[in-house]
């Protein structure tokens, strides 16, 4: 479903923020000459004989940031220059001397990252509040588009968008198959595709600890919008490198992460490699500046109380800590819109000092009459069916007049079940008042 026209002209998004800029020397990159000489003597190990051009597209690092470090290791003696064309420096081709290799084996033992360099984290915390989820852009006409395959009544879907507007946490509990985690993951889809687009660094390094951010697996790649204008505009910008975005951040849509009864307290430490001797972030903080949907709250490895104890002071103060394996803490920003989805009591999952710090509460109930047929006749319309008011009739005489509760996931099972009959004897898909008998009997049986 898409925006009437009328919203979509009115409406301006959410655009991306201030970009981080290209440094132009060595000290506006944030890292140190040692640093990048590592970095320099690993790539080149693990790569071999690499032109300058390409050693600069690799770390990410205009040629200009790295021009002083390979003077210095090649004033040390360990790397060296095997031709190169008139260019000029950015052709030479660089190798390790056998120097150079043993240095280079030190700082991989030391750590064996490779890739693009990491920025301070000083830089990866301001980014953060230049980008928080808190005051997005959202109005009804903008969010009933990722919300427009769901039945909701008016009341409750006007909860929802001051939830996405204060940034804060979302409580979202009631009985299953009622359209929790649809909700949810709706609330994701709005910011996913209208959140606008964030900047987030491939790496950051804390205290000379390289911390890996960027996940493919997770993070969708914004390429929907181009930085600088045209695009010889931008090829122009990018080789002389003024005003041009660091390309040590990948512009990615607000991220949605979504975890269920697998997350435990580990996932939410630092994760070493204790072979490269380098960190990847936890999967919370990867949700920096999107949605980090905890999906069946209370189902999981740890007890609800040590999960929440855990979230009680990122949930107020709106920053967490990370701890590297020599007990060291850094700070960094909390930084996203946080729900939990349940189907158990809230109160006999949490305390009343938690549901303090969670700002918006929504209750999902079992649908009345009326919003079960309208959620009937929406799945009849996804799968191409007639809608026929005797089938509803039937469920309700036979089942919900007698105890079972009434689900709104019961429409969607219950008619696919229908489409699946109708195939299997090669006959029209046709809902009646019999195919509905017959499918409810193997699906609802076992609750009678």
């Amino acid at each position: 479903m898409s925006l009437s026209r009328q919203a979509m002209a009115d409406w301006d998004g959410n655009p991306a923020p201030e970009a981080p800029l290209l440094p132009e020397s060595l000290k506006e990159s944030g890292l140190t000459l040692g640093f990048i000489c590592d970095m320099l003597l690993r790539t080149i190990y693990t790569r071999g004989v690499m032109v300058g051009r390409d050693l600069g597209q690799y770390l990410c690092l205009p040629f200009k940031v790295i021009r002083e470090p390979l003077k210095f290791l090649k004033d040390e003696k360990l790397i060296q220059v095997d031709g190169g064309d008139l260019v000029g420096e950015v052709s030479y081709r660089f190798s390790l001397t056998d120097l150079g290799r043993d240095r280079a084996k030190a700082a991989m033992d030391q750590c064996a990252y490779v890739g693009p360099a990491p920025v301070p984290l000083e830089d990866y915390v301001e980014q953060c509040y230049r980008q928080t989820v808190t005051g997005l852009q959202c109005y009804p006409e903008a969010l009933k588009a990722p919300f427009g395959h769901l039945v909701l009544k008016e009341e409750m879907f006007n909860n929802i968008g001051p939830a996405i507007i204060s940034g804060r946490s979302v409580f979202i509990y009631g009985p299953p198959g009622n359209g929790k985690t649809a909700m949810a993951r709706a609330i994701g889809d709005f910011m996913n595709t209208a959140g606008g687009s964030i900047y987030i660094p491939y790496a950051f390094v804390a205290d000379n600890n390289i911390i890996t951010v960027f996940d493919p697996s997770l993070h969708v790649i914004d390429d929907t919008a181009t930085e600088f204008g045209d695009d010889s505009d931008a090829t122009v910008r990018k080789l002389l490198s003024t005003g041009a975005v660091d390309q040590r951040w990948v512009r990615i849509r607000r991220p949605v992460i979504v975890t269920g009864g697998e997350l435990n307290l580990q996932m939410l430490d630092l994760r070493y490699n204790a072979e490269a001797k380098f960190y990847q972030a936890p999967i919370h903080f990867k949700a920096n500046g999107g949605v980090f949907l905890i999906d069946d709250f209370g189902r999981q490895l740890v007890s609800p109380k040590d999960l929440l104890n855990r979230w009680i002071l990122p949930l107020e103060d709106r920053h967490d800590f990370l701890t590297v394996s020599s007990g060291k803490k850094f700070q960094v920003p909390f930084e996203q819109l946080i729900i939990f989805s349940t189907n158990l009591d809230p109160k006999a999952l949490v305390d009343d000092a938690f549901l303090r710090r969670i700002r918006h509460k929504v209750g999902i109930q079992a649908p009345q009459r009326d919003v079960y047929d309208r959620i009937f006749a929406s799945n009849c319309k996804r799968l191409g069916m007639n809608f026929d008011a005797a089938a509803v009739d039937f469920l309700y005489e036979r089942y919900y007049t007698r105890g079972r509760v009434p689900r709104a996931s019961d429409c969607r099972d219950l008619l696919e079940t229908v489409q699946s009959i109708c195939r299997y004897r090669r006959q029209p898909v046709h809902l009646t008042r019999d195919l509905m008998a017959e499918a409810s009997a193997s699906f609802i049986a076992e609750f009678t």
